[in-house]
């Protein structure tokens, strides 16, 4: 595949995202922090990438790193983030502000602290467009913004417009937050658990509302959550996170299907399957995530692993890389044997209905 140019333009049969070996790591008092530790993926237009995992385990600051977020002067960033054929990695601020909004943007776990709430909820999102397109009137952009309102489903939007963030429900207010990541039609969105404080109801509304604009806009999505029926729901691609790292990457089919590693395995037993055991407890991961100070050697999953033992002790000294699994983009980062994750899975994990 064809590494995109410096002048930002992409073949059209390569990602528009591709982060490559992504390391962030925060100096501190107590040590450095590795939040990110050398993770890559890609994502194409029309495509949706679930990055999953418990929380602690970097998929946020993976998002504020692709989204340029993150204070360089206070942070160590490396590798590379390749946004439409730029790699923003240690672009100029102001060249990265301009991308954010028109070539990407970002969708926030709380629209209530997101959205400014002082000034009317049109006038943000009328604020967003002007951004991006100086010469528009005042006129024009707030006619865009209600456009943009009624787009996500927003009742009466001329005069929902004119109220203020606290007036809206928590369902509106992220599609108010929905419809201001969108006004300028980028071509990347990262939704950073969207639907994290929202009641079933309205997070399937959601998540809806995503695809549908998905669908519209041709959008490479980005979504991060910790909830794996979303992923099941509107991914394509899934990358399960752990410590910082990578521990499988896959097709949704194949990660949901065929987990392969341990983590993903506890994450899918601690969630209710409707084709299991009804009487059956769900089975939660013992334990806690590691510090991301004092990462334990070897795996970083071996002290909940309890698979751990079974591979000549290497999971407590030997990091296990990404390989194959067989099959086609299918990865997992496990120093158990294709066989021994194949008998685990059949006998222990498939039996409780797991995934099925």
């Amino acid at each position: 595949m064809a590494v995109p140019s410096a002048t930002g333009s992409v073949a059209p049969d390569d990602p528009y995202l591709r982060v490559s070996d992504l390391r962030v790591h925060f100096p501190t008092e107590d040590g450095l922090v590795r939040a990110v530790d050398g993770i890559s993926f890609a994502v194409e237009r029309g495509k949706t990438l679930g990055i999953v995992g418990e929380s602690g385990s970097g998929k946020s600051v993976t998002s504020m790193a692709i989204m340029g977020l993150l204070d360089a002067a206070r942070t160590h960033i490396s590798g590379e983030i390749w946004v439409g054929g730029r790699n923003i990695a240690g672009m100029d601020d102001e060249k990265v502000r301009h991308l954010r909004g028109e070539d990407m943007a970002m969708v926030f776990q709380d629209p209530l602290s997101a959205l400014h709430p002082f000034y009317k909820v049109g006038v943000q999102i009328a604020e967003a467009y002007k951004v991006h397109h100086p010469s528009a009137s005042k006129a024009e952009a707030a006619k865009r913004a209600v456009e943009m309102l009624d787009r996500v489903g927003i009742p009466q939007p001329q005069r929902r417009a004119k109220q203020y963030p606290h007036e809206f429900s928590g369902g509106m207010r992220q599609r108010a937050m929905i419809a201001m990541a969108l006004v300028n039609d980028p071509a990347l969105l990262v939704a950073d658990e969207p639907t994290t404080a929202l009641d079933v109801t309205v997070q399937a509304q959601i998540l809806d509302l995503l695809e549908d604009l998905q669908r519209e806009f041709h959008s490479a999505v980005i979504m991060i959550t910790h909830d794996l029926g979303v992923v099941a729901q509107i991914a394509d691609d899934v990358l399960v996170m752990y410590a910082g790292r990578a521990v499988e990457t896959g097709s949704v089919e194949q990660v949901m299907r065929s987990p392969q590693h341990p983590y993903t395995w506890g994450l899918l037993a601690s969630v209710p399957s409707l084709h299991g055991d009804a009487e059956m407890d769900l089975v939660p991961i013992k334990g806690n995530p590691p510090s991301l100070i004092n990462l334990p050697p070897g795996c970083s999953f071996n002290p909940r692993c309890r698979y751990a033992g079974l591979n000549g002790n290497r999971s407590f000294a030997e990091v296990p890389e990404l390989r194959s699994t067989g099959q086609d983009g299918h990865q997992v980062a496990c120093h158990l044997a294709a066989a021994d994750r194949l008998r685990i899975y059949r006998e222990d994990i498939a039996h409780a209905g797991v995934a099925q």
